[in-house]
């Protein structure tokens, strides 16, 4: 909301009061002046002038010589090159060492071989705000009203000497968006006196035209009112109505328009002019709309309603969409001689939705978004009808027509003495607090330390007991509560387990070379197809209205998104990529919901490209399937996660042969492998790997507080042992049967080979490990070792029909 302090002090005595500590009491009582912005941005020496003659120049076809009064001893003669300069014309008229906006000074010089003693200035010149001002003001020279003084300041004429204080209102405090608003809190905060003229009801003097109302639609208005204004003249408002509404920032239209726009102004009501005549029969009805009615709003644009939409008629078609914007069919144009004027009260919630679904939003909307004081519903309509009549020569062809259902309720708020100083942590006197609700102009009782406090309608915001204590803290001044500790028992801030060992993840995935993103918990249904969760029967949660096809659901696993940003990287050029992500997925089997997802923690990483960029020593290392299983059993070591196993499987998505399962003692918590290469080519990607894991299982095997062990005083005893096995026994079973046999005495087993060939046989396969033995208490001596060893190998050759590779 702008304020103008020129108009603000028509309400407020502020004498001795500055705009800039206007804005520090504002902001000091609770609402945020953002800008105190002076209208003039550098006006000097500029007057008002009468074009006494403008001829052609001799020398020149685009530039008149002009004959200027401007209130010196003799007229000055002016170089003009705009197009619309014309005898008769009252215009700003820059004089000799005149200074403009932008650091331009004006000297008299010749132009063509034409003397010119000054400059007639155009409103960008001046620093108007050309976007706001009606189009013949911004082509070519400003041409002033005719009731300028000639030779007087030219300032006070457009309204530069005025200060504009823009407020950063809260929701809540929707009084503020009005003139009167603004001065009963200003006159509060300087405990000043406040005057607010109020309008008399304007009766018709002559014949009558009629005006119906009717509210189908009570609960979305309950209270509307109209007045019919007839003989109007459609101008330009005086030049002093559109000062003010051009520092509101509102460009003005026309005085009728205008007159709408002031009073919502300054009564912060929004009103409404319907063309009478465009009117069937002077009837309004206010109704919903019909599924997929339209209405051509003032904007030029065809909408399309809801059964929600709140509609005004004239009982055979809308004539303009309640709240937010009149229909192009009830239009006030130059032909325009008589009005019906609307003034109500529509309910917020309604407007709300109305203007969001309309993607449609205006100032009368953004007031009635969040409420309007019904108390000043009649007042502003009379109000209008009283400028009309003196800005557009009109006259009242109605009474005030008003339906309305019920009438406004008073609302009473009790206040504790003892419950403000508590909250407030200071003493305030009783005589403090009833000078503050004086100074707020609220009717209060008094009784036992309780203050019984009628709250005025044009507060909406004050409902309970608290927001009287707002009241008092503000206008008493929060700087005058003191600062003093929290006491009480207090005890230190700390991570949980959960968040400690998901900080454990992020720094030793970084560590490992990882750069970690965050994505959308939305994405797309395609996205998710390419690489499924591992749950079966999982169903993804589909918005109801999704701002875009590529966010519809909710993710039910974070690899797809990896993809994605592996793909946009790699078109920037990026080859080396090693990516992960720490975040939610979104479980459920059900179709249509009865119950929340299930949210589960996940972690997800994906490489691809080389591991090390191109080196004189030597080529590219490429990433494969055992470089992402290394990052992760380090990642698993640095959790002190034990009983981790891995299955060989087909998921869809994955390479065939090169794509495992991840158990944890047996159970399924995630997969790791190659992308499909279908998928890797489809996003422009080389081969992928990738794996993704639940957090949940990992972090409630993980080991927070590890136990160290000494270092072995003993040495230890190694034996290769080479089996040839059939092709198709895993690696991770051979590795786990001999650690069994092996017992206590085998302390590691270390794969280092793995071959196939003529030489082992078809359909066999030779794995070769070194075995590690010790004791903790002594040496071993190679009987022991031998016999240990010997009962591994008899195992083996028992569980997997191995053979002893000589």
């Amino acid at each position: 909301m702008k304020i103008s302090y020129e108009w603000l002090s028509e309400y407020v005595d502020l004498e001795g009061v500055t705009p800039e500590q206007i804005a520090e009491e504002l902001t000091r009582g609770g609402i945020e002046v953002d800008i105190v912005e002076q209208r003039d941005a550098g006006v000097e020496n500029v007057v008002v002038g009468y074009v006494m003659e403008a001829k052609q120049h001799p020398n020149a076809d685009k530039l008149r010589v002009c004959q200027v009064d401007a209130g010196r001893e003799e007229p000055l003669q002016i170089v003009c090159g705009a197009p619309n300069v014309a005898r008769g014309q009252k215009v700003p008229v820059a004089l000799h060492g005149a200074k403009l906006p932008g650091g331009v000074k004006i000297k008299n010089t010749k132009l063509r071989g034409e003397k010119s003693q000054g400059m007639i200035c155009s409103a960008k010149e001046l620093g108007l705000p050309e976007k706001l001002l009606p189009t013949e003001q911004t082509e070519g020279i400003l041409v002033l009203p005719e009731e300028a003084e000639v030779g007087s300041d030219v300032r006070p004429l457009l309204g530069l000497t005025d200060t504009v204080l823009e407020l950063d209102l809260t929701p809540n405090r929707s009084d503020c968006l009005s003139m009167w608003g603004t001065a009963y809190e200003v006159a509060a905060l300087l405990d000043r006196e406040i005057w607010l003229p109020e309008a008399p009801a304007a009766h018709p003097s002559g014949k009558t035209k009629t005006v119906a109302i009717e509210l189908d639609a009570e609960e979305d208005c309950p209270f509307y009112a109209a007045q019919v204004v007839d003989n109007l003249k459609l101008a330009p408002s005086p030049q002093w109505l559109q000062n003010r509404l051009v520092a509101a920032g509102i460009r003005p239209i026309n005085n009728v328009v205008d007159v709408t726009n002031y009073v919502m102004l300054e009564y912060g009501q929004p009103l409404h002019a319907f063309d009478y005549d465009k009117v069937t029969d002077g009837e309004i009805v206010v109704r919903r709309a019909q599924p997929g009615e339209q209405v051509k709003t003032l904007d030029g644009v065809t909408r399309a309603c809801d059964g929600e939409t709140l509609l005004i008629t004239d009982g055979t078609q809308p004539i303009g969409i309640a709240g937010v914007m009149g229909g192009e069919n009830s239009e006030v144009t130059e032909s325009t001689t008589t009005v019906l004027l609307e003034s109500a009260f529509f309910a917020p919630p309604s407007i709300r939705s109305t203007a969001r679904k309309l993607g449609l939003r205006s100032e009368a909307s953004n007031r009635f978004e969040k409420g309007v004081d019904p108390e000043r519903i009649v007042p502003a309509l009379q109000r209008a009808v009283q400028l009309l009549q003196e800005l557009a020569g009109g006259e009242p062809a109605s009474e005030v027509t008003v339906e309305k259902m019920g009438d406004v309720e008073d609302v009473t708020v009790q206040l504790r003495h003892d419950r403000l100083n508590n909250v407030l942590g200071v003493q305030v006197k009783p005589e403090t607090v009833r000078d503050v609700f004086r100074r707020l102009r609220f009717e209060m009782e008094e009784r036992d330390g309780v203050y019984r406090v009628r709250v005025p309608s044009r507060r909406p915001d004050i409902s309970i007991e608290v927001d009287l204590i707002e009241e008092v803290a503000r206008i008493y001044g929060y700087d005058k509560i003191p600062t003093t500790l929290p006491w009480g028992q207090q005890s230190p801030g700390a991570l949980t387990r959960e968040q400690k060992l998901r900080r454990v993840v992020r720094h030793t995935l970084r560590d490992a070379g990882f750069n970690e993103v965050l994505n959308y918990s939305l994405t797309s249904p395609d996205r998710l197809k390419e690489l499924p969760p591992l749950d079966k029967g999982i169903r993804p949660v589909r918005l109801n209205m999704p701002m875009s096809d590529e966010r519809k659901v909710l993710r039910t696993t974070l690899l797809p998104q990896l993809v994605e940003s592996a793909e946009y990287n790699v078109h920037r050029r990026q080859e080396q990529l090693a990516f992960f992500e720490l975040g939610r997925t979104y479980i459920t089997e059900e179709k249509k919901l009865t119950e929340l997802p299930q949210e589960r923690w996940e972690l997800a990483a994906l490489v691809t490209g080389p591991l090390a960029a191109a080196h004189w020593q030597g080529n590219n290392q490429p990433v494969d399937f055992f470089t992402v299983k290394g990052q992760l059993e380090m990642l698993l070591t640095r959790l002190g996660v034990q009983g981790i196993a891995y299955r060989a499987a087909e998921l869809e998505g994955f390479h065939p042969g090169r794509t495992a399962e991840v158990l944890l003692n047996g159970r399924v918590i995630g997969c790791i492998g190659q992308i499909h290469l279908q998928v890797s080519e489809a996003h422009d990607l080389e081969e992928t790997y990738a794996f993704q894991v639940q957090l949940a299982p990992l972090f409630e095997a993980a080991v927070t507080d590890p136990k160290y062990a000494p270092i072995p005083r003993y040495p230890s005893t190694t034996r290769d042992l080479a089996l040839v096995v059939h092709q198709d026994v895993p690696a991770a079973e051979l590795e786990s049967a001999i650690r069994q046999a092996g017992g206590k005495l085998l302390v590691d087993a270390t794969l280092f080979d793995v071959f196939t060939g003529k030489q082992v046989g078809e359909g066999k396969k030779s794995v070769a490990y070194t075995l590690t033995y010790r004791a903790e208490d002594r040496t071993l001596t190679d009987e022991e070792v031998n016999e240990v060893h010997g009962r591994i190998v008899e195992h083996v050759e028992a569980a997997f029909r191995a053979v002893l590779r000589q």
